[in-house]
């Protein structure tokens, strides 16, 4: 590891969702840059002594580039350690794009994304057979603005799971834009703040009551926005498990209450 920048998703914010190759990765690591408002500081104690820890909330890009140039002079290599996964959100490209420009070497590592940790949280699977077989990832337009064609009332025209990331500072107009794009007043929501971190805080509502139930909550950040009717369904079941269906490891059987 010389001469190296990791990007390393630290997970919703449970230490112990970092995966193994996140720890490891660390714990090599002679520079570790690492944002203290978004990032559990437990994840640090993987670092090796001796490391650089360099916090990272205050850092605009411009004063990262003098990071990665001296990894690529000194041949240093750098856990660069994002929430969630860098994958989603992470602000990661232009860090990747940087790299290139400076002819050092960087790798992904992949982390639990908040998604799967809100959908733990509430015991719900997103994609619920003949109800709701997508999931859509998005945001509400603020400081970034959305493409066009990129919108929450049209995406919202799908009637499928949406996951609504960056979003809870303005309630009022994303329970508006939802309305607007075709989701009943009754659609079952769920607003699950700083998932997996021990002060996680789970909202159920419908969509009629979104905007009141989050700013009766006082949450305007780190908080991620689940609409859709999965959130409410159930009784239906996949044909995987169904003693009717046949696949390469198992021959369907005759009869069973299954679906067929």
């Amino acid at each position: 590891m010389s001469g190296k920048v990791w990007f390393v998703g630290a997970g919703p914010g449970a230490e112990d969702l970092l995966t193994l190759r996140g720890a490891r990765v660390l714990s090599e690591a002679d520079v570790v840059v690492w944002a203290a408002s978004l990032v559990n500081r437990e994840v640090l104690r993987h670092v090796r002594p001796g490391a650089e820890i360099v916090e990272s909330s205050g850092l605009p890009l411009e004063r990262m580039r003098g990071i990665y140039a001296r990894a690529a002079r000194e041949g240093l290599a750098v856990a660069r350690v994002h929430s969630g996964d860098p994958g989603l959100y992470g602000a990661v490209q232009e860090q990747i794009e940087l790299c290139e420009e400076l002819g050092l070497e960087w790798e992904m590592v992949p982390g639990v994304s908040s998604l799967g940790a809100a959908a733990a949280a509430l015991g719900r699977e997103l994609t619920v057979p003949e109800i709701s077989q997508s999931v859509i990832l998005t945001r509400r337009a603020h400081r970034t603005p959305m493409p066009e064609g990129e919108s929450i009332a049209g995406f919202a025209a799908h009637g499928t799971t949406m996951a609504i990331f960056l979003s809870a500072a303005r309630p009022r107009e994303l329970q508006r834009e939802l309305l607007e794009g075709g989701y009943g007043p009754d659609t079952p929501c769920a607003v699950v703040y700083r998932a997996s971190w021990p002060d996680e805080a789970v909202i159920r509502c419908r969509l009629k009551e979104l905007a009141r139930s989050i700013r009766e909550a006082g949450i305007t950040r780190t908080a991620l926005i689940l609409v859709g009717p999965a959130l409410g369904a159930g009784g239906t079941r996949s044909h995987l498990y169904s003693p009717h269906f046949s696949h390469s490891y198992r021959r369907a059987e005759k009869g069973g209450d299954g679906p067929a």
